[in-house]
């Protein structure tokens, strides 16, 4: 586990969303205004000045650290959702995770080409939500940046599974 001081908020929770899953719980870390934005913080040190102009954070805990990240990078924010809760054309895209296989959307016209888009989720485990998010971010002509998570469990090996030059920084290591 890191140094990080707030590392400690992150809870273990066995069996959780099923069976067999140790899942990592952020809520006591958004809980704490503080360890919050320290948080928010290290995930934006190393995209500042790097142009980004749209964050795009994944359904559901992505858009927590998303639209904060956003806000402090001076960024707009773009949603990637669950099917049917976008209003307006998308794309979408499946993946597996380590427990099923799910699906994603953006709006079609989330970002302008070639706008610098910055990739956010809570963990990453496998890596199937962020190469999913990263294939329909390449569709609507974004130009992705590279991703931040707050959390990666290194023993499912997602990050072999991310494009060696696209950068994707980890606050948090376990």
């Amino acid at each position: 586990m890191s140094a990080t001081p707030f590392a400690a908020l992150i809870r273990d929770v066995a069996d959780f969303p099923q069976p067999g899953i140790l899942f990592k719980d952020i809520t006591p870390l958004l809980a704490d205004a503080d360890a919050f934005a320290d948080a928010i913080r290290a995930m934006a040190a190393p995209w500042r000045g790097r142009g980004v102009r749209y964050v795009a954070g994944i359904e559901a805990r992505g858009f927590i650290l998303g639209a904060a990240l956003a806000r402090e990078l001076q960024a707009g924010f773009v949603p990637v959702r669950k099917p049917g809760k976008l209003p307006a054309r998308v794309i979408g895209e499946h993946y597996t995770l380590e427990y099923g296989v799910a699906r994603i959307e953006v709006h079609a016209d989330a970002v302008p080409p070639q706008a610098g888009v910055l990739l956010v989720d809570d963990v990453l485990a496998t890596g199937g939500t962020l190469r999913a998010a990263r294939s329909l971010l390449q569709r609507t002509g974004a130009r992705l940046l590279g991703a931040t998570v707050l959390v990666e469990l290194e023993a499912l090996g997602g990050r072999r599974h991310w494009d060696a030059d696209v950068p994707l920084h980890a606050v948090l290591r376990f």
